[in-house]
């Protein structure tokens, strides 16, 4: 079942369409459509409209998971970019999702490395403090790039939000990624408060750092806890420009 708010989108695109229908897709009209659509509608849109559907998920809220797989019976691939320097809480939260969900759960590591050790071997010890963009596009933006070719993907889904930071209060609901693959923000006009009623409302699990002061999780050696007042995301790269790892720009 295809959920849209307006009767002419659900007409036109109730069944997967081609990749090259896919680049056609009319992503002003769509956000216009999609603006005052719940998540739930968003997803069932893309479960429906993309033979090729993914998930990328940081596993620190459970929230896209939850709606894809239990709301919506989609069981789509999930990628989750395992960079051998997260904190064991998000490790630790992302095998009991698998477990909780039975994910198609696909794990990418930077290539040639399988620990923290065989990363620091290979492409040298502290690589996020001498040449932090480096360091993320071999444990971040190679991977997800080297998922999104295997796995075919042709639209994949995040659980970004508006309100998280600053940059981030512009983003759409669709748009293209860098490789013109769809970009679909079902959350995007979701406030950090409705996630979490969604999440106690349906007692999903969520990463345990978010009960220790950490409002965003990302690398440990890159991630400092977010005191009353900042932005969700002010404890990613504390003291530096930096706003975003390259996955999303």
């Amino acid at each position: 079942m295809v959920y849209c708010p307006d009767v002419a989108a659900r007409s036109a695109l109730a069944s997967p369409v081609s990749h090259d229908d896919l680049q056609q897709l009319d992503l002003a009209e769509l956000n216009r459509r999609f603006e005052s659509a719940t998540p739930q509608e968003i997803l069932a849109w893309a479960v429906a409209t993309v033979p090729r559907l993914a998930q990328m998920t940081s596993f620190s809220m459970a929230a896209v998971t939850h709606m894809l797989y239990a709301e919506l019976g989609a069981r789509v691939p999930v990628i989750f970019l395992d960079t051998l320097h997260l904190f064991p809480e998000t490790l630790a939260t992302a095998a009991a999702v698998e477990q909780a969900y039975d994910l198609d759960l696909h794990r990418f590591r930077a290539e040639g490395a399988t620990s923290a050790e065989e990363f620091a071997a290979r492409y040298g010890d502290r690589l996020w403090e001498t040449n932090v963009e480096r360091f993320h596009h071999l444990t971040k933006v190679e991977p997800m790039e080297r998922a999104l070719e295997e796995l075919k993907v042709q639209a994949w889904v995040t659980g970004r939000r508006r309100d998280q930071s600053v940059n981030r209060q512009q983003m759409p609901i669709l748009e293209r990624d860098r490789n013109g693959r769809l970009k679909i923000n079902p959350l995007a006009n979701w406030t950090r408060k409705e996630l979490w009623g969604y999440t106690f409302r349906h007692n999903l699990l969520y990463n345990p750092l978010h009960d220790q002061g950490y409002t965003s999780t990302g690398d440990r050696p890159l991630t400092t806890k977010v005191a009353k007042g900042e932005d969700e995301r002010a404890g990613r790269w504390r003291g530096s420009v930096k706003t975003e790892c390259g996955i999303h720009g």
